[in-house]
């Protein structure tokens, strides 16, 4: 058993006094923070305290973003709010011309800039202003944050521009406490013709550089400290990575006055998809782009920093907040999968998912199969359990020459991300997803895990009809699975998937770790996962990745790598189910049970059963710069903070080493929201005061026993 110090130390100073700082800190409170729009002259401005956007109406022009909380000015000089390339020609949405100097925007310059000779002449019009409406239905199905909320709160604004045979449209949305604005255009065919849109950019920004480099740029770039993403992310378990072929940050050649000698300086960021998307939009139709989404935050603070990303996908994929404990069954034997059921419902798991090699084929239409699968979901939705099965799409063999992606270089399969991967638009493809939207319906299954999503190959092949060929291959083949994603959110169906879909409509994905590193030596493996905790949670609010714990071998590693039985490895497993659950995160719980006894099964009733009465807290946000990375050496722990939960803060401390540790931990409880003096209560109930000094900082001095852990909640 772990033992607290009963003594209280430190940390003193003001701490009774409350923090004007904290009382108007939007990641601690929100609530102030709203969009509201009004017009200055011929500007229409739409701000939240946090963020403001200045778009000129005549000629129309984005000529502003500030950062309020900074009191920074984000863009040098006027831009387009979008372009595209029709017929082969291109067409700009607003933007200005003849700037006198590219390193700053006077606003009496204004009046003198003409609007930009390739901007359609025709004027903008503010149509539409209002809430921001939801991109897609979300039907909750399960336990998740109850500070979500669908759609986001915030303001849309909508500019049309009717440039004869077709219409423009630019949406812009500001949402309330973040400094995030969202951006997409449309295009409307209103003409007899078919119009091709060959390409287009949502947003050229020219933004403030974050360094003056006289000499060339060799490495170590700093980059503008804006987060932008888009919801056309692939291959990728992080954000930025997912959007990488379409934001790109680019040379301004029109900043003549930049410091570096070369015009070098990487301060032009341009969001365009690096390939087509060659669509042809009929009339009467519409063609929209993606989402482009781009946050600024007020300081260059790691902790803050990563704090705001954190809120961003709670505010725009709150679906990412649904955490279910899920057992990965590795047998789909029709008696197994029932056992799986019922050890699930004894201890308090809510999930059971047909793992991969467990034999279940979701491509499997018969009646028969379909029929077993509706009885087995009717039999744990009886017990209070969802369940979902595995399906591979990706880095797989269909009939290479007609149903797998084509190498445009090669004219032959492969060469694709996975080496091989199924064309999403050929026959095969259609027929794979007809299969999985009957599964859904027919068995009311609760659960995808959709491995290898589509990682955005090309294919080179024409398929009519949704195919033209390399050019619109990507936008095809992402449409297609962001409308079943899509689907499956509405219906409540829950996503485990590999990529970054989040914006899509998937839930969760890798926490990140290294497959291999499951078949070390347990006493390794913990302290990987801790690690991989740590590092996951960076970017990711915990229930947004999944960690792994099997439970019989995995990839080798023998009888010191592998948990089961579990009656003999009961200290190994509690100290991984310690550790997930600590850091809020769920793993895929890998084997044949959850517990082979009344010992084991009390073990796991115990862990799961601690995690939900904490489970607010423990799925809020961890605070890096007051955890410590494990190491195996010393002590390390993780803290969680939410400034809207009780307990508002929640501290875990963990042993990995064989001897009884002592340690004075530094506390950062800022983000707690708590100012007074603070009651730090552990298991045992017993109570240590702490007082904050002008920070919102204290220490705790804690003892804990060889291999074991122990918890505090910050009230």
């Amino acid at each position: 058993m772990s033992r607290v110090v009963s003594r209280l130390l430190l940390t003193v100073l003001l701490g009774t006094a409350p923090l004007c700082a904290q009382q108007s800190d939007w990641l601690l409170d929100p609530s102030p923070y709203r969009a509201e729009l009004h017009e200055q002259g011929k500007q229409i401005v739409l701000e939240n305290g946090l963020l403001r956007l200045r778009i000129q109406q005549d000629p129309l022009a984005l000529v502003g973003i500030e950062q309020i909380t900074s009191g920074q000015q984000l863009l040098r000089a006027a831009a387009p709010l979008g372009e595209f390339t029709l017929n082969g020609k291109v067409v700009r949405i607003g933007g200005l011309s003849k700037q006198p100097n590219h390193a700053f925007l006077l606003p009496e310059w204004l009046a003198d800039m003409p609007a930009d000779p390739l901007a359609i002449k025709a004027p903008a019009v503010l149509a539409d202003t209002g809430d921001i409406e939801e991109r897609f239905g979300w039907q909750r199905a399960r336990h998740y944050s109850q500070l979500a909320s669908w759609p986001p709160a915030g303001k849309h604004l909508r500019w049309q521009i009717d440039a004869g045979d077709y219409e423009v449209s630019v949406h812009i949305e500001l949402y309330d406490g973040l400094p995030l604005f969202g951006h997409w255009i449309e295009l409307r065919n209103k003409g007899e013709k078919p119009i091709e849109v060959d390409s287009f950019t949502s947003l050229r920004l020219p933004i403030v550089e974050a360094e003056s480099r006289v000499e060339p740029q060799r490495s170590g770039v700093h980059l503008p400290n804006l987060y932008v993403e888009t919801d056309y992310s692939f291959r990728a378990m992080s954000g930025a990575d997912g959007s990488s072929h379409c934001v790109r940050w680019l040379t301004d050649p029109e900043f003549g006055t930049q410091v570096n000698y070369r015009k070098e300086t990487l301060c032009l960021l341009e969001v365009k998809p690096d390939v087509g998307p060659a669509q042809t939009v009929a009339k009467d139709r519409t063609f929209s782009t993606f989402r482009t989404f781009v946050l600024a935050p007020d300081s260059e603070d790691r902790e803050r920093q990563s704090l705001a990303q954190r809120r961003m996908y709670r505010t725009l994929a709150p679906w990412s907040t649904e955490n279910p404990l899920m057992m990965h069954v590795r047998s789909a034997q029709p008696d197994k999968v029932r056992a799986a059921i019922d050890q699930c419902q004894a201890v308090g798991f809510e999930m059971v998912i047909l793992t991969f090699g467990s034999g279940f084929n979701i491509e499997d239409d018969s009646k028969k199969n379909l029929d077993q699968w509706r009885d087995i979901a009717n039999y744990a939705h009886d017990r209070g359990i969802q369940i979902g099965g595995y399906s591979l799409l990706s880095s797989r063999k269909i009939k290479p020459e007609t149903d797998n992606c084509i190498n445009k270089d090669t004219g032959k399969p492969g060469g694709q991300v996975f080496g091989h991967a199924p064309a999403l638009a050929s026959a095969w493809g259609q027929a794979y997803f007809k299969k999985l939207y009957h599964f859904y319906e027919y068995t009311g299954f609760d659960l995808l895990e959709h491995d290898g999503s589509y990682p955005g190959d090309h294919d080179a092949m024409a398929r009519p009809p949704l195919q033209k060929g390399y050019d619109d291959s990507r936008w095809v083949q992402y449409g297609i699975i962001s409308d079943f994603y899509q689907w499956c959110r509405a219906r409540g169906i829950y996503l485990n998937v590999p990529d970054w879909y989040f914006l899509q409509g998937s839930n969760k994905t890798g926490m990140g770790y290294r497959e291999t590193n499951w078949s070390l030596p347990r006493g390794q493996q913990v302290i990987h996962a801790r690690q991989n905790l740590f590092d996951g949670t960076r970017e990711k609010n915990a229930a947004m990745g999944w960690m792994f714990v099997p439970l019989t071998q995995y990839h080798g590693g023998g009888a010191a790598a592998t948990i089961e039985p579990l009656n003999e490895h009961a200290d190994h497993y509690r100290r991984m189910l310690t550790s997930n659950l600590g850091f809020g995160a769920q793993a895929c719980w890998r084997g044949p049970r959850l517990f082979d006894g009344e010992a084991t099964r009390t073990l796991v009733q115990q862990q799961v059963a601690w995690f939900k009465q904490y489970r607010t807290i423990l799925e809020s946000d961890v605070i890096h710069s007051s955890s410590r990375r494990a190491d195996g050496q010393s002590l390390d722990w993780v803290l969680h903070s939410s400034s809207v939960s009780d307990p508002p803060g929640m501290l875990i401390v963990y042993n990995p080493t064989s001897e009884p540790l002592k340690k004075v931990i530094p506390l950062n409880l800022y983000y707690t929201g708590l100012t007074g003096p603070v009651a730090a209560t552990n298991k045992q109930g017993n109570v240590y005061e702490l007082r904050l000094d002008r920070r919102s900082h204290s220490a705790l001095e804690v003892e804990v026993a060889a291999g074991e852990s122990a918890w505090f909640t910050m009230r």
